[in-house]
């Protein structure tokens, strides 16, 4: 009798070298419900990579997917991606975050930084305002999110007028991507930033309640700085993102500890979960155990049953390869509901918009065009009624001072992003990727490219 092999070829695609990192030929592969990334190349031979760990939710991200959004192009194909960066004409997604690395100064030596930080150079101001200005104008006169970020960006001398400067702009929302330190230690500084009452938030590096996991991931043990610097946002009314980078058998043990956590806390308005990528400081040979977007999902499912169930994190349409997402509303017992429970969100996918940005009048003022612009009866208006179900029937005639605190009281988002490196890259993961680095030259390059071939 023949024998059969261990997998099933699920797809081909182009991935890079264990080894040296060149354009190589791959397999996806399902095995006893993973997907795995099996490359072959020419002087290194054959590496097989974990690239799921859930090979339902990897064959479910279909359902899911839609067009991207057009971007017009920085720079020309001449050697193929993720080469060509910044952006190419092959990639296929605009910029739903654009990110600025204003310093590559920090107060930590992270063991796992991607940038790798630690020397004195910052941006100055004028050409800070230069890329905002490129930014927007790559987008058309519409940014959606803008990450500040170093380095450790608060240690930039100019960091208030920074923000003050990228709040002048039209760009949707602004984040200052820090580890807290000087949040937790400098009660002036959290004053200044209080004055930034909308469109503004923190995105605070959080990553459990363990000594061994900031050991670990942080090279010292600062969890009462992290939980300072909480105490002092929240006291000034400054919303808070927790962004979790997330090991196993580190602190994958600690999901849901962390979001029940995000949940009690009036002022967190969310929590974004990252496997952690090998590159930056952390390149180092990685095992086949490594941790992926499916692997926290199931163990948010795991950690946090009494809140989510299977199907309550979706893939993000903006980006189904590598990022999924569960917006939170709460209930009328007050209880925080997933939306994708009770809503449909695949059977909505012309509407939806691509971004990581939820903005609920937008949703529906969307969902209204689309209507008219149809001009026919559709599940467009299903849609509607599934909305309004959790929002007061005065939501769209509110101010925008009331919307933001009935969205901010009411509302929470869980998002899983997994960034690609050598090891686990494929080629449409890499074209999708809508977070991108702003470099001073005027491209946007995406964040993991940037990471493995772009930073100087």
């Amino acid at each position: 009798m023949k024998q059969s092999r261990d997998y099933i070829f699920h797809e081909a695609t182009m991935s890079l070298c264990s080894v040296c990192s060149k354009n190589v030929p791959a397999k996806l592969l399902i095995e006893n419900n993973h997907i795995y990334i099996q490359k072959s190349c020419n002087e290194h031979g054959i590496h097989t990579e974990l690239l799921e760990e859930d090979a339902d939710y990897h064959l479910s991200k279909r359902k899911f997917d839609k067009s991207g959004t057009f971007t017009h192009p920085d720079t020309s194909i001449a050697h193929g991606c993720p080469n060509d960066c910044g952006l190419c004409p092959d990639h296929d997604q605009h910029t739903c975050i654009g990110l600025i690395e204003i310093t590559n100064r920090c107060n930590l030596q992270c063991p796992v930084c991607f940038a790798n930080s630690g020397n004195d150079q910052s941006l100055s101001v004028a050409t800070i305002n230069k890329m905002l200005d490129f930014y927007v104008d790559a987008e058309d006169g519409d940014a959606e999110i803008l990450q500040i970020s170093g380095g450790e960006p608060t240690i930039h001398p100019n960091i208030i007028e920074i923000l003050e400067l990228a709040l002048s702009k039209h760009i949707r929302y602004v984040m200052l991507n820090t580890n807290g330190i000087r949040i937790a230690t400098d009660i002036d500084f959290v004053k200044q930033l209080s004055k930034f009452n909308s469109r503004f938030e923190v995105y605070l590096q959080f990553d459990g309640f363990k000594e061994t996991t900031y050991q670990h991931l942080r090279g010292t043990n600062i969890l009462d700085l992290k939980l300072q610097a909480i105490t002092n946002l929240l006291n000034h009314e400054i919303p808070v993102t927790l962004v979790s980078s997330i090991v196993q058998g580190v602190n994958d043990d600690e999901i849901g500890e962390i979001i029940k956590f995000g949940m009690e806390k009036k002022g967190i308005r969310g929590i974004n979960f990252q496997p952690i990528a090998f590159f930056g400081r952390n390149n180092t040979q990685v095992a086949l155990n490594r941790t992926t977007l499916s692997g926290i999902i199931r163990q948010i499912e795991l950690q946090a049953s009494d809140i989510f169930t299977k199907g309550d994190i979706i893939p993000l349409p903006c980006n189904v390869e590598r990022v999924a997402i569960a917006y939170l509303i709460k209930g009328k017992k007050g209880k925080f509901i997933p939306l994708a429970r009770k809503v449909e969100i695949n059977s909505y996918l012309p509407i939806v918009e691509n971004t990581f940005a939820f903005d609920a009048d937008r949703v529906i003022d969307s969902t209204i065009e689309h209507i008219k612009n149809e001009m026919q009866l559709c599940d467009c208006f299903k849609l509607l009624n599934d909305i309004r179900e959790f929002f007061p029937k005065s939501y769209l005639i509110k101010n925008e001072a009331d919307k933001r605190e009935f969205i901010n009281e009411n509302t929470f988002r869980i998002s899983v992003t997994s960034f690609i490196d050598k090891y686990n890259f494929d080629l449409k993961s890499m074209q999708k990727e809508c977070v991108h680095i702003l470099t001073p030259d005027n491209k946007r390059i995406p964040f993991s490219a940037y990471n493995m071939f772009h930073r100087k």
